[in-house]
This record gives structure tokens, C-alpha cells and sequence, in this order.
């Protein structure tokens, strides 16, 4: 059984004004959050309890970019396994890492290392989703 588990996607196309640094994804739909919770924006989410965690990701864009993406630990920190550059440009990034986090701690899901106006799959298809789910 697992306990603190979240869920949270972008089911409707957002546009994304992509920034050289970094750009957090918003995931406004379908959130199941289970002792989770997130900001106004549908960025940030924050661990309800310190543990081993399964993160997963996906993005899914309506045209090819040559962008990376990764998870933000705390606003500021890539997490190590969840960067994704592409040698080639791709519409589809995702990755799943196993990482410890405290109680507190927030992650974000961003698109990175590109200045471009970025489009999600929509129409109630995945453009982008994140699942955290507590291991221990």
C-alpha cells in the first residue's frame, strides 16, 4: 500500500512562454493530492512527509523543440536523473527518479534551455503530468 501518493496533469493545451533558465509547467487538472499541496499557480508542490519518493513525469508538446525538462527540488535545484536534453528535437520528454525528500520540500516540473512559445497536447490529452508516490 502507498501512502502520499499525488497526481496532477495539463489536459488543455497551455501555452508556455519558455525562458533560457526555466519555465515550471502548470498542471492544473485532474489533481489527486492526498495530503499534497500547490501553490495558486498549479506549480509548486509540496511533500506532506519526509520519505523515499517515486517521482514520474511526462510532457507532451504539439511540436518538436530541442528544450530540456526536469524536476526543481526547492525552487532551485535540478534533481539529479530528471534532466532530459534531447541531442534532437522532441515533442514527447519523460523520466522517473527515486529520490529522499523532507517534509517541507517543494517540486516543480520545468521546460528549460530554450527562449520559445511553447503549446501542450490539449483537448483532454496529456500535455503534462507529474505523480509523486511515497515508497517508505
Amino acid at each position: 500500500m502507498t501512502t502520499n501518493s499525488m497526481y496532477a496533469s495539463n489536459t488543455i493545451g497551455s501555452t508556455i512562454v519558455l525562458l533560457l533558465g526555466g519555465t515550471s509547467v502548470p498542471l492544473p487538472n485532474n489533481q489527486s493530492l492526498d495530503g499534497f499541496t500547490v501553490n495558486g499557480a498549479n506549480t509548486t508542490f509540496t511533500v506532506p512527509v519526509t520519505g523515499r519518493y517515486y517521482l514520474t513525469y511526462q510532457i507532451n508538446t504539439t511540436v518538436a523543440l530541442l528544450a530540456g525538462s526536469r524536476l526543481i527540488l526547492n525552487g532551485t535545484t535540478p534533481i539529479p536523473g530528471s534532466i532530459v536534453s534531447p541531442a534532437v528535437s522532441t515533442s514527447n520528454y519523460n523520466n522517473d527518479v527515486i529520490v529522499s525528500l523532507t517534509a517541507g520540500d517543494t517540486i516543480l516540473l520545468q521546460l528549460f534551455g530554450l527562449i520559445a512559445t511553447v503549446i501542450l497536447v490539449g483537448g483532454g490529452a496529456t500535455g503534462a503530468a507529474l505523480t509523486i508516490i511515497r515508497l517508505n
